[in-house]
C-alpha cells in the first residue's frame, strides 16, 4: 500500500508514524510546505487522559516527548484582583517545535518518508499521487485541498465574535493561568502555559467591540504587541511579548458532512476545528490520526471499509469536542456579562463553562476549592433570603423566591405534552402523571401547553382551560398535590397558531389531520410545511383581542383551580413566538419588523394576563432564543425580548430554543439550552429556567451555582424516574433545607433511611472506582494557593 500525507503538523506525522510501524512494507510519504525548523504559534497543551491515550498507541515517541513536558496540577484564575486556584486537573505542556521535531525524528527512524519545503497544488493532486492508494489532507484550518473540494466534503465554516492572537513570553508560570484585565475601552482574557524552561504561550483574546476601541483594526504585528504588553503590564510582570506571525484574527468552527472524497481523507483541523479555549486542536488531530491509523491497518486499501472505521470511531467525539467548544468560546464572547460576578462564582462558572466539569466532578479534584465555592453561594444566599443554610443543602435543595411563592427547590418537571385529553379534558393519565411527579420531590410542576379554546390546540388530545369543568378538574389535581407534597403547580397556557389542528405525534407529527379540521391563525400566512401544512391566517386586530380575551378567562380559571404559577408559552413556533421571530413575521404593520414590535402582541397578551392573575403569584414566559437557523432570532433581539417582558412584568423567563421551523438545525449537547438561560439572566438582569438535556443532579448544582439559571426544568429524565429529586437528596444526603425537613409524604417514609443508606455506599464505591481510573499522575508543580 502506497500512502502520502499533505502536511507535516502533528496529526499527519503522528499517523504516519503510526501506520509505518505497523505496516512496515507500506510507503508512507509526508508532504510540508514549511522547512522542518519552521514552527507557527508556541506550545501545545494536552491532558493527562490524552498523554496516557499517547503511551498506549506508541511508547517510543510518548518515551521521547516526556521529558519535554512542562507539567502542572492546576489552573489559576486572575481576576479583579484575586489569584484563584483550581487543583486535580493534570496538563502537560511542550513546545510545538519541540513535540514537531521529536514526530519527524520517530517518522525518519520508521522509514516514513519527509519532503519539506515541498508545496502541493490541490489541482494537482489526483495526478500527482496517481499511484497512491490514500491521501490523507491534513493541512490544517486553511486546508487547500478541503477548499477545493469543498462540496464534496460539505464544508460549513462559522466564524466566532471574538478576536484573538498568539503571543509568546519569557515570563515562568507556575500553572495553567487566565489572566483577566479590564481597561476602559473594553475587557483582555490571556490564557497563558508554561511549555518548557523560558517559554509560555500567550492567547490573548478580546471582543470585537474592546479590539476595535484600542485601534487594533489600524495596528502591525508588532505594534500591536507593545499595545497589549501595556494592557498586561501587571501580568508580564516585566517581561516583554514575543510574536511569531501574531496576527489577529477571529477563529473559524469548521465541520465536514463527509471525511473522504473518493482517495481523499481529511485529518485533523482539515476536517474539523475546536476552539482553543479547551485546548482541544492537536489534542483532536493526534487521537484522529491514532483512528485513522487504526482503520488503515485493519482494512487497507478498502477506502470505505477504512472510512466507516473511522467515521465510526471519530464522529461522535469530535462533534461533541466540538459543541464542547462552542459553548467554551461563548462564555469568553460574554466576558463582560460576568466580569461582576463574585469571586469564586466568577471561576466556578469559567471552570464548568464547556459542561465537562460539573459539581461532582470538581469535588472530586478540588473539595477546597468547591467548599470556597459553595460558601460564597450560601452567604450570598443567607444576604438576599434571611435564610440559615448551616445544613449546606447544596445550591439544588436551597429554595427560591418568586414574588409571593416560595418553591422548595430549584428541580422543575418541564411542560410535556401528553396528548392523552379527550376534547380537551383531562383523563386519570393526567392526574398519575402530574401527582407521581410533584411526590417524588420536584420543587415545581409545570402542566403541558394547555390552550384556552378549542381552536387554540395542536391536536385533539391536548388539554383545555375553556369550560367549568376543565376547571374543576384541574382544580382537583393542583388541591392533591399541595394536599399532599411541598410541590408548586405551574399553568401553561399556549396557542398552537400554525402548527394547530395536526395529528397526534404517532400519526405524523405536525401533519394535519385526515379530516375535521379547523382555521389556523399566525402572524403571517406561511405554512409550516409547504405544500402540506395548512396555511394559516395573518391575525387581524379583531382576532387579536378575541384571543387576548381567551388567554384572560383562561389565567382566571387557573387562579381559581390553585395554580401557584402561571406561564405563557410563546415557544417553539406557537402562535405568540410566531411575531417573534423574523422567519415566520413577515408583517409590516406595527407588529412586524424590530424585535420590539415582533414582540408587541405577545407582550399585550402577557400584560393583559398580568393584570387578571392574582399579583402575589408570579407569571413567567417561554422563550425559543433561538431559530437554529439562517436569519432567525439572533441574541440581540432576544436580549430585547426578555427586556420587553421583564419590563412587562415577568417574574421569570424559561429558556428554550427551535422547533420555528422545520429546517432548522439545532447543536445539540448536555444542557445544550442552558447559555440561553445564563444569558438573557446576565443581559436582562432576571431569573431564568434553563431546560435542554439537563440530566444528573450535579449538573444542577453546577448551573445554579455558577450564576447560569436559577431553575432547572427536566423533560425525559421526569418522565424516566418521577422520584429524581428524591433520589438526588438521597445521593448528597441532603435531609433538611435551610432548616427545613424534606416533606416526605407518610405513605413513603418506610423507604427513606433506605435511600439514604444505598445511596452512601453507592457514593463510597463510586469513590473507590474514581480513584482507580484516575490517569497517571505525573511530575507536577504546584501554583501557589491564595484563598481567604
Amino acid at each position: 500500500m502506497k500512502i502520502a500525507v499533505i502536511g507535516g503538523g502533528p496529526g499527519g506525522l503522528y499517523f504516519a508514524l503510526l501506520t509505518k510501524k505497523r505496516l512496515p512494507d507500506c510507503t508512507i510519504d509526508v508532504y510540508e510546505q514549511n522547512r522542518a525548523d519552521d514552527t507557527f504559534g508556541f506550545g501545545v497543551v494536552f491532558s493527562d487522559e490524552t498523554l496516557d491515550e499517547f503511551l498506549s498507541a506508541d511508547p517510543d515517541s510518548y518515551d521521547a516527548i516526556r521529558s519535554s513536558f512542562a507539567y502542572w496540577d492546576d489552573i489559576v484564575i486572575e481576576h479583579d484582583g484575586d489569584r484563584t486556584v483550581v487543583g486535580g486537573n493534570g496538563f502537560a505542556g511542550c513546545s510545538r517545535q519541540t513535540l514537531l521535531s521529536l514526530l519527524q525524528g520517530r517518522c525518519a527512524e520508521l522509514g516514513v518518508g519527509l519532503h519539506f519545503s515541498t508545496h502541493v497544488d490541490p489541482g494537482e493532486v489526483e495526478t500527482r499521487f496517481a499511484d497512491c492508494d490514500l491521501v490523507v489532507a491534513a493541512e490544517g484550518v486553511n486546508s487547500p485541498v478541503r477548499a477545493a473540494h469543498a462540496d464534496a466534503f460539505g464544508v460549513r465554516a462559522v466564524e466566532t465574535r471574538n478576536k484573538f492572537c498568539w503571543l509568546g513570553s519569557a515570563r515562568p508560570l507556575d500553572a495553567f493561568t487566565f489572566f483577566f484585565v479590564k481597561t476602559d475601552r473594553g475587557h483582555f482574557c490571556a490564557h497563558t502555559y508554561q511549555y518548557e524552561a523560558g517559554h509560555s504561550t500567550w492567547v490573548i483574546e478580546t471582543t470585537p467591540e474592546s479590539w476595535a476601541a484600542h485601534g487594533f483594526d489600524g495596528m502591525g504585528e508588532e505594534e500591536s504587541a507593545r499595545a497589549l504588553e501595556a494592557i498586561f503590564a501587571g501580568p508580564l510582570q516585566g517581561h516583554r511579548f514575543i510574536t511569531n506571525r501574531s496576527i489577529w484574527r477571529s477563529f473559524q468552527t469548521i465541520s465536514c458532512s463527509s471525511w473522504r472524497q473518493g482517495k481523499l481523507m481529511l485529518l485533523g483541523d482539515a476536517k474539523a476545528t475546536a476552539h482553543w479555549s479547551i485546548g482541544s486542536g492537536t489534542k483532536l488531530a493526534m487521537e484522529c490520526a491514532a483512528a485513522l491509523s487504526d482503520a488503515v491497518v485493519a482494512h487497507g486499501d478498502d477506502l470505505e471499509a477504512v472510512e466507516k472505521a473511522y467515521e465510526k470511531a471519530r464522529r461522535t467525539p469530535v462533534e461533541i469536542t466540538q459543541h464542547n467548544a462552542q459553548v467554551s468560546l461563548r462564555w469568553f464572547e460574554d466576558m463582560p456579562l460576568h466580569w461582576e460576578k463574585p469571586r469564586y462564582q466568577f471561576a466556578f462558572s469559567l471552570m464548568s463553562r464547556a459542561k465537562a466539569l460539573t459539581w461532582d466532578n470538581i469535588a472530586l479534584r478540588d473539595p477546597v476549592f468547591l467548599a470556597h465555592v459553595e460558601d460564597e453561594f450560601y452567604a450570598r444566599y443567607e444576604r438576599r433570603t434571611g435564610r440559615d443554610t448551616s445544613d449546606r443543602p447544596t445550591p439544588m435543595f436551597t429554595p427560591f423566591d418568586l414574588r409571593g411563592l416560595t418553591l422548595p427547590n430549584r428541580i422543575v418537571m418541564a411542560p410535556m405534552a401528553q396528548y392523552s385529553a379527550i376534547d380537551g379534558d383531562l383523563t386519570p393519565w393526567h392526574f398519575s402523571h402530574y401527582t407521581a411527579r410533584a411526590l417524588g420531590g420536584a420543587g415545581l410542576i409545570f402542566t403541558e401547553m394547555t390552550c384556552p379554546t378549542p381552536d387554540a390546540r395542536i391536536t385533539t388530545a391536548c388539554t383545555g382551560l375553556w369550560n367549568d369543568e376543565q376547571e374543576a378538574d384541574w382544580a382537583r389535581l393542583v388541591d392533591f398535590i399541595h394536599a399532599t407534597t411541598p410541590a408548586k403547580v405551574a399553568l401553561q397556557l399556549g396557542h398552537a397558531g400554525r402548527k394547530g389542528s395536526t395529528n397526534v405525534p404517532e400519526l405524523g407529527e405536525n401533519v394535519p389531520m385526515a379530516k375535521g379540521n379547523w382555521p389556523v391563525w399566525s402572524a403571517s400566512p406561511l405554512p409550516y410545511f409547504d405544500n402540506a401544512s395548512q396555511v394559516p391566517i395573518e391575525l387581524d386586530r379583531a382576532t387579536m383581542h378575541d384571543i387576548r380575551d381567551s388567554f384572560v378567562a383562561s389565567a382566571r380559571r387557573g387562579a381559581r383551580a390553585g395554580f401557584d404559577m402561571i406561564e405563557l408559552h410563546a415557544a417553539h413556533g406557537y402562535l405568540l413566538a410566531s411575531f417573534l421571530s423574523p422567519l415566520t413575521n413577515r408583517r409590516t404593520d406595527d407588529y412586524g419588523g424590530s424585535a420590539l414590535n415582533r414582540a408587541r402582541f405577545p407582550l399585550e397578551v402577557f400584560m393583559a394576563m398580568r393584570e387578571a392573575w392574582p399579583q402575589d403569584r408570579p407569571m413567567s414566559v417561554r422563550l425559543s432564543c433561538s431559530d437554529w437557523a439562517e436569519g432567525g432570532l439572533c441574541l440581540d433581539d432576544l436580549a430585547t425580548i426578555a427586556k420587553a417582558f421583564k419590563a412587562a412584568g415577568v417574574d421569570i423567563i424559561h429558556a428554550s430554543s427551535g422547533q420555528t421551523v422545520p429546517w432548522q438545525k439545532p447543536v445539540y449537547g448536555r444542557m445544550w439550552q442552558t447559555p440561553f438561560a445564563e444569558f438573557i439572566r446576565l443581559t436582562a438582569d432576571i431569573p431564568t429556567i434553563a431546560v435542554g438535556d439537563i440530566t444528573l443532579p450535579e449538573q444542577i448544582n453546577a448551573i445554579v451555582a455558577a450564576g447560569r439559571a436559577d431553575l432547572c426544568a427536566l423533560a425525559r429524565p421526569m418522565l424516566n424516574n418521577p422520584f429524581f429529586a428524591r433520589q438526588a437528596a438521597g445521593h448528597y444526603g441532603v435531609r433538611t433545607a435551610c432548616g427545613v425537613p424534606l416533606d416526605w409524604p407518610v405513605q413513603l417514609r418506610s423507604g427513606e433511611y433506605q435511600l439514604y443508606r444505598e445511596a452512601e455506599k453507592a457514593n463510597e464505591k463510586q469513590a473507590e472506582l474514581n480513584a482507580r481510573a484516575r490517569p497517571n499522575r505525573r511530575h507536577y508543580q504546584h501554583a501557589e494557593q491564595v484563598h481567604g
